[in-house]
């Protein structure tokens, strides 16, 4: 399987160590996608998502590029924060700033966490401005009562004349999976340890249901999560017998065409020959410490070393 690369969808970096960034690229992922999220405890002010959405566009960015590995984000307003209006409104205002920057590849991720009247409104004027600015949606299905908030969830997407193609329902599992795709909608999966959905049982989903419309994402962030999700889920299903093709669709080129449509993530991206150099500085900042040799090399990105 030396000759697969893999793109992970959903993985919140912001919250990783470079040694994760170095690990993921050995691995063969070339490119990630950083979802805006909660970061554990409630933001209080409009210049803390301010700062937050300017490291995904900037820093974040140049972090991975140290190791190799393309870096783009979605940007929105996370359900669970929706909760505080006053503070939301003001975020509002800042989502279109960041939304057309460089990188940012959708809206998101955006849905529900309790499906309160809060979270329905800041979703659906989310919705809004992914249709204003030509923008992909990256849906979060919640934890709780999860079949009624997906199935609420793609609803919404329909009622605001959103066309499926464009839109990533996220987290899913073996009660929502066929309604996702039968509705035609993206389905995303998270492969946590011991919870959300295991690499087996997303081994058995792809047998049962094929690649179409079906991808595998880490949604690696600050709790016990695998930033390696997806390739380890790759060799899984190579052992378990599941054509590379179809292997290649759910863990690479189904991500590419789906966050593809925003005309900010291209393959030419990351093919071909790229140049590490740990020299470079992003304002001010190194990936090094002291006395630490930099890693300076090109290489072919078709190759894993």
């Amino acid at each position: 399987m030396n000759d697969l690369l893999f793109i992970d969808p959903h993985a919140h970096m912001t919250s990783r160590t470079t040694d994760d960034y170095e690990a993921m690229r050995q691995a063969g992922v070339v490119a990630l996608i950083e979802p805006a999220f909660w970061l554990g405890q409630p933001r209080t002010e409009p210049g803390t998502f301010k700062d937050y959405y300017s490291s995904l566009v900037g820093w974040e960015r140049f972090r991975a590029s140290q190791f190799g590995i393309r870096h783009y984000c979605t940007i929105g307003l996370n359900s669970k924060e929706s909760n505080n209006e006053p503070l939301a409104e003001r975020v509002m205002d800042l989502l279109p700033l960041f939304a057309t920057k460089e990188g940012v590849v959708g809206i998101g991720e955006i849905g529900y966490d309790d499906q309160t009247a809060a979270e329905d409104k800041y979703f659906r004027l989310q919705l809004e401005l992914a249709k204003e600015l030509g923008l992909p949606v990256q849906i979060h299905t919640p934890h709780r009562d999860k079949k009624r908030g997906t199935s609420r969830s793609m609803d919404v997407c329909e009622e605001h004349g959103i066309a499926t193609p464009r839109v990533i329902i996220d987290h899913n599992n073996e009660e929502t999976v066929k309604e996702v795709l039968d509705r035609g909608f993206w389905a995303a999966f998270s492969i946590y340890p011991k919870t959300k959905m295991g690499n087996e049982r997303m081994t058995d989903i792809v047998k049962q249901y094929g690649p179409e419309r079906i991808m595998v994402n880490s949604a690696c962030d600050w709790g016990i999560s695998d930033p390696l999700a997806v390739p380890k889920t790759a060799t899984l299903m190579l052992q378990r017998g599941i054509p590379e093709e179809h292997i290649r669709m759910v863990t690479y080129s189904n991500a590419l065409a789906a966050f593809g449509q925003s005309g900010q993530m291209r393959e030419a991206d990351w093919l071909g020959t790229s140049t590490i150099d740990q020299r470079e500085k992003f304002q001010g900042s190194s990936i090094l410490r002291g006395g630490q040799d930099p890693r300076i090399e090109k290489r072919d990105s078709n190759i894993i070393e």
